[in-house]
């Protein structure tokens, strides 16, 4: 079966970290890149962080310095380090796989889309 299953979502106070897991099954993960995407209440999906597979890495601005994003290829995972949560943090957070080795910033370019985790930051 393929699927990316998110987990480690939870509320959280300002200032507080989460860390999310994302297993990945039945799909080449080794090779491509692997994207973080968050979607608040009536907002659009944005992207939040990619990880390549070297371990390069890239952040969105608003969540850059407080955000670290790693994978174990070993494990077929991708993980997300969030420190200094605030409440615009506050979203469903996904993962994905690229659809190309390079690493895109639109989730157009993006597929295998779990279900979400979700991620709430109370001031």
């Amino acid at each position: 079966q393929v699927q990316s299953v998110e987990s480690g979502g939870g509320s959280v106070q300002s200032g507080g970290s989460l860390r999310l897991s994302c297993a990945a099954s039945g799909y080449t993960y080794n090779q491509y890149c692997m994207g973080w995407f968050r979607q608040g209440l009536g907002k659009e999906r944005e992207w939040v962080a990619y990880v390549n597979n070297p371990g390069n890495t890239n952040y969105a601005d608003s969540v850059k310095g407080r955000f670290t994003a790693s994978r174990d290829n070993a494990k077929n995972t991708l993980y997300l380090q969030m420190d200094s949560l605030k409440p615009e943090d506050t979203a469903m957070y996904y993962c994905a796989r690229s659809s190309y080795t390079s690493c895109p910033t639109s989730s157009i370019y993006y597929k295998y889309w779990g279900q979400g985790t979700q991620v709430t930051v109370s001031s």
